[in-house]
């Protein structure tokens, strides 16, 4: 089982940025892939960002250019720095991991972009 707590949300206004981090229990160097989901009032939860063990980035398109999913495997941490935020990427936003056939989630941090 893997823990994983976030951290780093908050109120910005437009235009400003935010840094989130997930602190995973474990080596993520053994989780396949990490990543960032986000899920605003009344909306499905959506792929933000996910940055696998081996391989490319993979960015939303409504957010890419603007921010950046990176990992520092010392501290079994995942980052996702959020560059000229925008109201419409208000949301609650958690951190995911995958190993093998399973996933595991965060309790999730807020965001909220005032105009």
């Amino acid at each position: 089982q893997v823990q994983l707590v976030e951290s780093g949300g908050g109120l910005v206004q437009a235009g400003g940025s935010l840094r989130l981090s997930c602190v995973a229990s474990e080596n993520i160097l053994t989780i396949n892939e990490m990543g960032w989901y986000r899920q605003a009032p009344g909306k499905q939860r959506e792929l933000v960002a996910a940055i696998p063990n081996f391989g490319i980035r993979n960015y939303a398109s409504s957010v890419k250019g603007r921010f950046t999913i990176s990992r520092d495997n010392a501290k079994n941490t995942v980052y996702l720095q959020m560059n000229d935020l925008k109201p419409e990427d208000t949301a609650v936003y958690y951190c995911n991991a995958y190993r093998g056939l399973s996933q595991y989630w965060g309790q999730g941090t807020q965001v909220t972009v005032s105009s």
